[in-house]
This record gives C-alpha cells, sequence and structure tokens, in this order.
C-alpha cells in the first residue's frame, strides 16, 4: 500500500467547518484562542498560569481526585501525576467522553491515546513543565440510548433497562446477562479470557457506571499516567458555583453562543444554547431550570424556588446543578489548568460556538485539537488491496465512485462519452445558428433533437458502463466487500467497531501499536496494519 495515512480533509469524513478550521480559514481565527502547533502551547502555558495558579484550584482539584480514586488501585505513574497537579508548573492536555459500554466504538481510544501522545510530545518540547492526560467523564448525561451498547464483530451487545438520571449514578445491576451474551461471542482464548475478566472487574465488581467507567480506563490506560475526572463532585462543583449563579442571573452564555451562531450561518450548527444552560440532578431526576414569572421551575417537576432560594441552594448543594453542553466546557476550564482539550470534530465544532462565553466569564479559552483518527486493518486485508490494485484513497472513497473507477480502469474501452457529447453539441451549435434565421418552431425543433440525442448518448454511456460491470463483477465484487469490511455500513469503522474486536485476535499489540503510531499534531487519519 502506498501511503499510510491520508489528511483529514482529504478523507471527506469532516465536515466544511472543521475543515475550515484545519485550514486556518479568516472568518474562524476569532472563533478560538490559537491553533494547535507545538510554538503555540508556551504562550497557552503562560495564559493558563497567569489565571490558574493565583487561584486555591489546585488543591481542591487533587483532594477530589484523591477522593474519587479512594477505592481504586493505580499505577504509580496516575499517583505522580494526580500529585503533581499541585504544583504550579503542572498542567493537563483534556478529553471527554460518553461512559459507552465497554468504550463503545474504537475513537474512544484514539481521543486518549491521543491525549496521553501529546503530553508526551509537551513534555519533550518544555521539560520545565509537566503536562497531565485527563480523561473527563461525561456522568451526569442522561441519554442512556446512546451509551447502552456496543458492537461485536455483527452483534449489538446491549443493556435493557430504564434510566432517568445522571448515568454515571446508575446501578450496575442487570450487567450479568449481558455478559453471558458477550462471553458467548468472544469464545476461548487467552485474549478472549482477558476480555471476559475486564468484563466482570468493570461492570460485575463496581456498583455504578462512573466507577465501572473509570476502573475500564484505569486498566487500559493507568499505566500510561492517565488521570480519570467525575464532573459529578460536591468539592469541584463548589469551586463552579459563582458561574451557575452567573448563568442563572445574567443568561450570558445564551446572548454570546447565539452571537456567534450568526457569525457560522453558512456552516451547520452543532449546539443552540437555552435561557439558562442548567439541568437540576438527583438520582433519579436531570432536568432543565427555566426561569418563568420571575420564579425558576425545575422542568416535569413540581419543584419552584424564588430566586433568593435558588442562589442559596448554589450555596449549599451545588451539587445538584450540572451544566448543559454549553456550559460543561467552561466547568471543565475552571477546574483544571488545562491547555488543550482533544475531541471528535463533532465535538471541536461545538467548542468553536463558545469562545465568546469564556471572554464573558474572563476564563482562558484552550488550545481547540481534532483527535486522532485510525482505521484498523489486518495484514490480510493488507494484501487484498494491494492484489486488487487498491491505494487506501481509494477506499476512502464512496462506494459507487469507487465501483465506476475501478470499472472504468479495468475496461479495455472508453467508458467516459465525454468527447462525442461534445461533438454533438458543436454539430448542433451550427443548427442553432441557421435556427435563427428562420421559424422559432424550427429553432424549438433543434433544441428538443439536441436533448433526445445527448440523452441518448447518456443512456448507452450507462449501459456501457453496466456491461463493463458484468464483465468484471468478480474482482469488483471482491473490492467491494472489502471496503464493507474496513468501512462497515459505508461508514468509519471508529464510529461502530469496539476494540474488544481486534483484541481479542491480536492481544495488547492493537493497543500498543496505537501508543506507538498516533501523532496528535499532525492531522492525519493513521491506518495501522495489524
Amino acid at each position: 500500500m502506498p501511503t499510510d495515512c491520508i489528511s483529514y480533509q482529504k478523507s471527506g469524513y469532516f465536515s466544511k467547518l472543521i475543515v475550515d478550521y484545519l485550514e486556518q480559514k479568516t472568518e474562524l481565527k476569532a472563533l478560538y484562542n490559537r491553533f494547535p502547533t507545538l510554538e503555540n502551547f508556551r504562550l497557552q502555558i503562560a495564559e493558563k498560569a497567569q489565571e490558574f495558579n493565583s487561584k486555591d484550584n489546585r488543591k481542591i482539584l487533587v483532594t477530589a481526585l484523591e477522593q474519587q480514586y479512594q477505592s481504586f488501585d493505580i499505577s504509580k505513574v496516575t499517583q505522580n501525576n494526580i500529585s503533581l497537579l499541585s504544583n504550579t508548573n503542572t498542567f493537563t492536555v483534556t478529553t471527554g467522553h460518553q461512559l459507552n459500554l465497554f468504550t463503545g466504538p474504537l475513537y474512544f481510544l484514539y481521543k486518549i491515546v491521543s491525549t496521553i501522545n501529546l503530553c508526551k510530545e509537551l513534555k519533550q518540547a518544555y521539560p520545565d513543565y509537566n503536562f497531565v492526560p485527563v480523561y473527563w467523564m461525561a456522568t451526569e448525561d442522561h441519554d442512556f440510548a446512546e451509551i447502552n451498547y456496543f458492537h461485536f464483530k455483527h452483534a449489538k451487545i446491549q443493556w435493557n433497562r430504564e434510566s432517568n438520571g445522571p448515568v454515571g449514578r446508575l446501578s450496575t445491576d442487570g450487567l450479568e446477562e449481558v455478559f453471558e451474551v458477550f462471553a458467548k461471542e468472544l469464545g476461548l482464548g487467552d485474549n478472549a479470557s482477558y476480555l471476559k475478566s475486564l468484563f466482570t472487574n468493570s461492570y460485575l465488581k463496581q456498583g455504578n457506571l462512573a466507577d465501572a467507567t473509570r476502573y475500564l480506563a484505569n486498566e487500559l490506560f493507568g499505566n500510561q499516567g492517565l488521570v480519570i475526572i467525575d464532573g459529578d463532585d460536591v468539592a469541584l462543583k463548589q469551586l463552579f458555583a459563582p458561574f451557575v449563579k452567573q448563568e442563572l442571573l445574567q443568561q450570558t452564555a445564551f446572548e454570546k453562543v447565539n452571537q456567534t451562531n450568526e457569525m457560522l450561518k453558512d456552516y451547520t450548527i452543532q449546539v443552540n444554547p437555552r435561557e439558562i444552560n442548567l439541568f437540576y440532578i438527583e438520582d433519579n431526576i436531570r432536568e432543565r431550570i427555566v426561569l418563568e414569572d420571575g420564579h425558576y421551575k425545575v422542568n416535569q417537576t413540581n419543584l419552584v424556588f424564588t430566586e433568593k432560594e435558588i442562589l442559596a441552594l448554589v450555596d449549599s448543594n451545588p451539587e445538584k446543578f450540572s451544566p448543559n453542553v454549553i456550559l460543561r466546557p467552561l466547568y471543565q476550564e475552571v477546574i483544571l489548568p488545562n491547555l488543550c482539550y482533544i475531541g471528535g470534530g463533532g465535538e471541536i465544532a461545538y467548542w468553536l460556538q463558545l469562545k465568546s462565553n469564556f471572554e464573558a466569564n474572563q476564563i482562558s479559552f484552550p488550545i481547540l485539537l481534532v483527535r486522532n483518527s485510525v482505521l484498523l486493518a489486518t495484514e490480510k486485508q493488507s494484501q487484498k488491496a494491494d492484489k486488487l490494485g487498491l491505494s487506501w484513497a481509494d477506499l476512502f472513497s464512496n462506494q459507487q465512485a469507487l465501483f465506476n473507477q475501478k470499472t472504468q480502469e479495468f475496461s479495455h474501452l472508453n467508458l467516459d462519452f465525454t468527447a462525442q457529447k461534445e461533438h454533438l453539441k458543436k454539430q448542433f451549435a451550427a443548427l442553432h445558428e441557421m435556427a435563427l434565421q428562420t421559424d422559432s418552431s424550427f429553432g424549438k425543433a433543434v433544441k428538443a433533437q439536441e436533448v433526445k440525442q445527448l440523452k441518448g448518448l447518456e443512456n448507452l454511456e450507462k449501459r456501457l458502463l453496466k456491461a463493463e460491470k458484468r464483465q468484471h463483477a468478480d474482482v469488483l465484487e471482491r473490492i467491494i466487500q472489502l471496503q464493507n469490511e474496513l468501512f462497515p455500513n459505508q461508514s468509519l469503522q471508529e464510529r461502530r467497531s469496539n476494540f474488544s474486536e481486534f483484541y481479542v485476535e491480536f492481544g495488547e499489540d492493537s493497543i500498543r501499536k496505537l501508543h506507538d503510531n498516533l501523532n496528535p499534531l499532525a492531522s492525519n487519519f493513521t491506518i495501522l496494519v495489524l
């Protein structure tokens, strides 16, 4: 295969907004602080240090993390990273993700490896500072249907139960049945045994989904120093309380983000702000807070507060207030000495909507980095592609376009009738000149005949292409079969397949290769052959 990477822009899987961001288009520069280059981190460090190091947040953060990890065995490197956060020369690089069952799609791993690898690169470039990789668990999300399953090969492994509150607090009861289904699919072997043990220890021995996810991520990445944080924490929410009050009283985010959305009207808008971008949460409740007739009401409940009452509740019980997608990034940047957020294209797109709200709240806006994307292929698949004369760029193509392109390449005939069409148009051009000198009905007849004959040529072109496809059906079928293996449902493998599908065959090597090969600042779609 001629190459092992494709630029994000040429992959065809990123939105116009992300492509324009990666190309640093002038019209977007007001929407981010600094573009992710190694040199720009020097300025980001100085800016965040000035903002963050004058506060007591570091001590509170470290204490909260130590409490969150209290019942977990953690590596010395993770333990050291938590301690380092007390120091004013330590900063974080953060990614966030939902609590998908058994990590969900592959890109969960790519986010975290991107974060770990960037910290290593920053340490080499700026040895006087420490850089800690952080995974922010989305424990306060409530959309259980998005996270209650994962795919293993052709099987959908799903956890069926009711959930109304924050998913992190959800009991893991009922996952025994899920494990039984998964274990049967895994079969036998050392790698299968490891995965069964990992699932059991993560989901059958932990009390809630937040602890299960922490255990799982810690097992996979603890030896790399990953620090896992749960924002559903009283002490951390107390740090955010002033911003919660600001949101309740001023609704600044609604104004600022709407202004930015107007600037982005030529792009697809990811998120729209609400007047109040906060939820009220308890174990089985996560509902929007709305302001009606001077009172703060919790949607779908009987809870109503005066302004004085709700501000008092922020002071006494800050854990009852949960930021939505608009404010969660602000919460993160308030409590962490963070330099950079790493996310997928959709995430970075909505972060680009938020800078003006950060400025209004006087919080430094982090560098935004599009996470690594990866296509995993086996040696057998790579060899198939070679034999079929396929490049990686070919395999990333639209399936119908690939089908047509390869048919033309295999045929000894010229399947493109463009020259014939142009010749026909020239002939009719002379007839149109003649028509100008006579009755208008003759001109209409000439035009009708031109349309008919061009249409006839197009039909012949399609029939010839179809005939040639039949001639080369065998090899074309093998091409499409290979593309379907690598791009399930004609979509990205990383958005569907689970890491266990590759781990059961290749073991630890499948994860080690990610650490060895992913370059977070390269902006390339990486192809890894296992």
